[in-house]
């Protein structure tokens, strides 16, 4: 596969439709999933005393994960842990002796996300040892995907071209996204610059609407939501556009 000049991608949010959306600097959040399994001794529920309760364990382990944003982080930094899963045992009468959570990290900064990892583990550890916990914590990584962060001179370019050619208001600034996209470890892989933007598919006149009144979030669907479905036109038109005109904005230079 030869080397690349330059990468494009492109992809539709709940903005409203009629609007191509670009930004320099992180776009797009990295993510990063990990399963933690956490070890106990199991026993019957009316023996307690002969336990180590996992169920306990990962509670207060959910609890303390709490702390990583609102006390571990700079208020000006952004970051989001979650726990999406917490499972352990079948039976109401039986103490298991294990519990397995699942967590998803949003970030917009590499560091910050290397000290949160860093948190996630501490917390975790000390959480297994202060309960007594009979066997070390694991920790599996996976669905990891990189921070998106366009590069600022061939962002500028892409924009400056769709402001030239585009109507006025069509082309506006983008805010970060808290999704997640493994587009850029192509460009990556290559070392070249990329732009990644983003084309609007909500109905604008609702979209406004609800901007007004402050219920974005709930009257706007998200993407991959069950109710989410783009405004077919004009969302295909403009986001061929912006693809032939992000090309020739590179290929014209020739």
């Amino acid at each position: 596969m030869p080397k690349p000049e330059i990468a494009f991608a492109q992809h539709v949010m709940p903005l409203p439709t009629g609007t191509v959306n670009t930004k320099a600097g992180p776009v797009l959040s990295a993510g990063d999933s990990v399963k933690i399994t956490v070890h106990g001794r199991g026993a019957h529920g009316s023996m307690p005393h002969l336990s180590v309760d996992p169920v306990v364990l990962a509670a207060s382990i959910v609890l303390r994960l709490q702390t990583i944003v609102s006390r571990e982080t700079d208020p000006g930094e952004f970051a989001v842990v979650t726990v999406g899963a917490s499972n352990s045992g079948s039976k109401s009468n039986i103490i298991p002796d294990r519990a397995e959570l699942l967590l998803n990290l949003r970030t917009y900064n590499m560091g910050v996300r290397d000290r949160i990892i860093a948190s996630i583990e501490r917390i975790v550890r000390g959480e297994c040892e202060a309960a007594g916990s009979p066997k070390e914590p694991t920790f599996e990584y996976y669905d990891q995907f990189p921070l998106t962060d366009n590069d600022a001179e061939a962002n500028e370019a892409v924009t400056t071209a769709f402001a030239d050619y585009f109507d006025d208001g069509v082309v506006q600034p983008a805010s970060p996204a808290t999704a997640s996209e493994d587009f850029s470890e192509i460009p990556d892989a290559f070392g070249v610059p990329y732009v990644y933007w983003m084309v609007g598919c909500a109905d604008a006149d609702r979209y406004r609407e609800a901007e007004k009144a402050g219920t974005i979030n709930s009257d706007i669907p998200a993407n991959h939501a069950p109710n989410f479905a783009p405004v077919i036109d004009p969302t295909l038109e403009l986001a061929t556009k912006a693809q032939v005109v992000a090309a020739l904005s590179r290929l014209g230079k020739k």
